[in-house]
């Protein structure tokens, strides 16, 4: 293309970054997840009991839950090239750590460091898309990088079974903490803010900003007064992506924690027949997510409100969630998977739920928004897998399915009755319901 034609015909470089963050979310999913596959060996080895293995699966989620409001304010004040690549490259050493561990308190230590260091990580995935991405392609982009948690492990959890079945569970860890490392280097010399990327021209930057898309980052550092901080706490419509974003992630720790001691334990499978069985509600999972994002914003193409085109595939994503407690009745491998599928693409399906922190917060609050945004759904981090422990402490599983259900029932009814009717914004003067 010669000098004239770049200039003239926008260039395409958020995509590129679209593909990156598509990667950090593969990587953070990854060193977030191997525990459920190492989980059957790691409890014979080091002798631990449900509850001790509910500690460990919801340790992450206490120190990820704790740290999101200080991390979304790290956002806000610096820029996300060295931040992300400081949390991925510190996340990934504690991962890799994990493999030398001789007993139960130090493998709660190191998932309390784990949630440390991720917690910024999708707070900074919501403002480089804010910044990088024009509304109308906004959807469509959360939910691809969105997809890396489904798509990654549903390939994923069948290569690191194998990769366990060789290089035992202490291998799985120092694997996958080392390529987190490495990726954390090429991260950093990578990303560019859109107005630092060399290979940006402005008709790229005219495009985003003529979709009322931010490109360039904060100047200033925002005034945190405990007066603007309170805005993210005392409206009803957040409130509700609050409490609907806690129960899209309910079903999510399920299955990132328990699934496979389920199939294994409760199911009476092999461990290599659960790895590749564990795929297949992640692909579904995938497939929700991919068609969340393409058809919200198709939606919003064709003429559709905003709040329609955004609330439709959640609202429809969390009641197909409350599917998995078909699994309580059905006795065959194949219609147990069947169960779960549906459940997981619906929890694809309910996954675009960042675009409302975009269109809702305040500009100069997003990081932070984000953060309580994170810090509410990351909750269910510590409870689910602790609550589940406990309702399947006597050997019966039905009842924490039943619980996965409710709470996505509960989402639904939280978007539809205290989201209400949503006009795009970038502030929290919101219409009314």
């Amino acid at each position: 293309m010669d000098k004239a034609g770049f200039q003239s015909k926008p260039t395409r470089v958020r995509f590129q970054i679209l593909a990156f963050l598509f990667i950090n979310v593969v990587i953070n999913y990854m060193d977030r997840t191997n525990i459920a596959v190492a989980a059957s060996s790691i409890s014979g080895e080091l002798n631990l009991n449900n509850f001790q293995l509910g500690l460990v699966f919801s340790a992450f989620g206490w120190t990820y839950v704790a740290s999101q409001i200080p991390g979304g304010i790290l956002i806000d004040r610096f820029g996300p090239r060295l931040l992300y690549a400081i949390t991925l490259i510190s996340w990934s050493v504690v991962t890799l750590c994990q493999g030398f561990i001789k007993g139960f308190a130090a493998l709660l230590g190191l998932r309390l460091a784990i949630g440390i260091f991720e917690a910024p990580s999708y707070p900074i995935n919501n403002r480089i898309v804010t910044h990088w991405f024009p509304n109308h392609e906004r959807a469509s982009a959360i939910a691809f990088y969105t997809s890396g948690q489904f798509i990654g492990l549903a390939f994923l959890t069948p290569l690191l079974a194998i990769v366990q079945q060789y290089f035992g569970w202490r291998g799985l860890f120092i694997i996958t903490g080392a390529v987190g490392v490495l990726w954390g280097i090429i991260w950093y010399y990578l990303y560019r803010d859109p107005k630092e990327h060399s290979g940006v021209n402005q008709a790229e930057l005219d495009y985003i900003a003529d979709n009322r898309a931010d490109i360039t980052m904060p100047t200033d550092k925002p005034n945190l007064t405990w007066s603007s901080f309170k805005q993210v706490f005392m409206h009803r419509k957040l409130w509700g992506i609050y409490i609907g974003q806690f129960a899209v992630t309910s079903t999510l720790w399920f299955f990132l924690t328990w699934f496979p001691t389920y199939l294994i334990k409760y199911r009476g499978l092999n461990f290599l027949k659960t790895g590749f069985l564990t795929s297949i509600p992640f692909l579904a999972a995938f497939a929700g997510v991919l068609l969340a994002g393409f058809f919200s914003d198709h939606l919003i193409k064709k003429g559709y409100s905003f709040g329609v085109a955004r609330k439709t595939p959640i609202i429809a994503g969390l009641l197909l969630s409350m599917v998995i407690v078909g699994a309580n009745y059905v006795e065959s491998t194949p219609l147990i998977i069947l169960c779960m599928s549906v459940a997981f693409f619906g929890n694809g399906l309910a996954s675009i739920t960042w675009v409302f922190v975009s269109a809702l917060a305040p500009p100069n609050l997003i990081g932070v928004t984000g953060g309580v945004f994170n810090f509410i759904g990351g909750l269910s981090s510590i409870v689910v897998p602790l609550l589940i422990g406990l309702l399947a402490g006597a050997g019966n599983f039905k009842p924490a399915l039943i619980f996965i259900s409710s709470l996505a029932f509960i989402g639904a009814l939280s978007y539809i009755f205290l989201v209400g009717s949503v006009k795009q914004t970038n502030s929290l003067v919101v219409s009314s319901s």
